[in-house]
């Protein structure tokens, strides 16, 4: 018969998740909140990457919540 993961006092086991198993995750999420705060930040004006206003009309509300001018 095998043994069970669980203890037998009914309590679960914790395994910890190494930092090498993490680190394509924090990497991916980093850079994801690195576009993200372009757009919401600095997506405007003589800089941006896309023309128009179409990215300003989405952004306007967050960028005024998180404390960004934008006119």
């Amino acid at each position: 018969m095998a043994q069970s993961a669980v203890p037998a006092s009914g309590t679960s086991v914790i395994t910890p998740i190494s930092a090498k198993a993490i680190a394509p995750w924090a990497v991916f999420f980093g850079i994801l909140m690195l576009v993200l705060l372009y757009f919401v930040g600095a997506e405007q004006g003589a800089t941006a990457l896309i023309s128009g206003e179409g990215v300003h009309e989405w952004v306007h509300d967050g960028r005024h919540l998180l404390g960004f001018p934008c006119h």
